[in-house]
């Protein structure tokens, strides 16, 4: 072997350790739920170098599969395959994303390859998809806000059902006080401590008569 050569390949087995270094991690932080697999295409019959949460039953040394070998006949060959389908030897199906890595002369080298259990995660993501629904009779109109009805959110709102109107609150017209009033109610604004009080001020009538107001 001269010394470009060897050059080459200390370059190409550089590269390759360091894809070794990003599958344990991602094998490490995914356990039990994604295998990762790193495939050392220079050697197709021996070709994993590096397997974590071993799901398939592979080994290390064992062979490259139909995409390893297609990226060995053809540097053109797709670099990244993302989230295809897929399925274990057991039967259980799989998402997965294939990366193929070129050394500097262009020719495909290694092969890092994640293979996420989705069998897995079905029953989580139904769980959780029961969790979060919701009821739909009142799709348009929540029945409460958990929101805090302060005086400040209630102020800004009185002034804007009044600008609607071309007025300021205190010189809207009694009929229009009164419709006012009874979209605030409905809204929910009577809920919050005092809301009647500060309704009043700013419309400049009773308490008594804001209640009166939202019969």
């Amino acid at each position: 072997m001269n010394h470009a050569a060897r050059t080459q390949a200390a370059s190409d087995e550089h590269l390759i350790h360091e894809a070794e270094k990003i599958a344990v991690a991602l094998g490490r932080m995914f356990p039990g739920l994604c295998e990762v697999v790193l495939h050392d295409l220079r050697d197709p019959q021996h070709a994993i170098r590096t397997i974590e949460n071993n799901l398939s039953g592979r080994q290390v040394g064992d062979s490259a599969t139909e995409l390893g070998l297609a990226r060995i006949a053809d540097p053109d060959y797709p670099s990244v395959l993302q989230n295809y389908p897929n399925q274990f030897p057991d039967g259980r199906p799989a998402k997965s994303t294939s990366i193929g890595i070129k050394n500097t002369r262009g020719e495909y080298i290694a092969a890092l390859c994640l293979n996420l259990d989705v069998s897995v995660l079905s029953p989580v993501t139904l769980a959780l998809a029961n969790l979060v629904a919701t009821d739909s009779e009142h799709p348009d109109h929540p029945l409460e806000s958990l929101r805090d009805r302060n005086a400040r959110e209630l102020r800004q709102t009185v002034e804007a059902l009044a600008a609607e109107r071309a007025g300021t609150p205190r010189s809207l017209s009694r009929a229009d006080k009164k419709a006012l009033v009874r979209q605030l109610h409905s809204d929910g604004y009577f809920h919050s401590r005092d809301a009647a009080q500060t309704i009043a001020d700013l419309l400049g009538v009773s308490r008594a008569t804001v209640y009166n107001y939202t019969k």
